[in-house]
């Protein structure tokens, strides 16, 4: 699908206007886009403080309280800086930090094609419409299943894209469910289907253990489901637990 960016101006725009709000920043990196169907990507991004949430299997707990504040406005020409056309916003739960829908917006103004990853559980409206949310939809094994705002799914655009990370049979058949209730591939470019990843402090937990990709594969195809599986690239290329990639 192709994007429409006419209402995006060039890299030369001035960040002056940006709000001078702030956040709290836990890390900034240039690296490869691991997901979404902008994988394989060279990629700007800002990773926020602070997540409300704590799925079971995630890889970023040192997300949630590590950090420093940050200007907006530095933030927009740091990823300007970049010389990179793609920047992600992501956390923790970016969302979580009102002035999250400024930088965005910064963001957005600078001419970026900008990605924000959110965990579907706070309100995705406010966002600038120019920007492509990667919006997961939690999982029953994620232990966060209840926290999903529906209400989002009727604020999400063409361009947007959906993630269920899938821990076992159940969370698979759980989103299958899901995928067909809201016709979720009518509503945004892409629904992506990822594998848990083995996390080693939860390996002693029912449903955390992570899920062989294989078999994720298998279900898909069994079901012509109508979904990109992906990886976590990034764990791929540098090992699962690396930083700043």
């Amino acid at each position: 699908m192709e994007r429409d960016m006419s209402d995006t101006v060039t890299h030369e725009t001035s960040v002056t206007d940006v709000c001078e709000s702030s956040l709290r920043i836990n890390e900034t990196f240039f690296s490869i886009q691991g997901e979404s169907t902008f994988a394989g990507r060279p990629c700007f991004f800002i990773r926020l403080t602070g997540c409300p949430l704590r799925c079971a299997w995630c890889d970023t707990s040192y997300a949630f309280r590590e950090g420093a504040p940050r200007l907006v406005s530095s933030l927009v020409k740091e990823a300007v800086a970049s010389r990179c056309d793609l920047v992600e916003v992501t956390g923790g739960e970016p969302l979580a930090q009102a002035a999250c829908v400024d930088l965005v917006r910064g963001l957005c103004d600078a001419g970026l094609t900008t990605l924000i990853e959110t965990s579907g559980a706070l309100d995705i409206s406010p966002l600038d419409a120019r920007c492509i949310r990667i919006m997961d939809l939690k999982c029953p094994a994620s232990g966060e299943c209840g926290r999903n705002l529906w209400s989002n799914i009727d604020h999400l655009k063409p361009h947007d894209e959906i993630k269920f990370v899938i821990a076992d049979r159940g969370d698979y058949e759980w989103a299958k469910d899901v995928l067909n209730k809201h016709a979720l591939g009518a509503k945004v470019n892409c629904v992506l289907m990822s594998a848990a990843w083995a996390q080693a402090k939860n390996a002693d937990i029912a449903g955390c253990v992570g899920l062989d990709p294989k078999s994720l594969a298998e279900w898909i195809l069994a079901d012509a489901l109508p979904v990109r599986m992906q990886t976590q690239l990034h764990k791929l290329i540098w090992h699962p637990t690396t930083r700043g990639v």
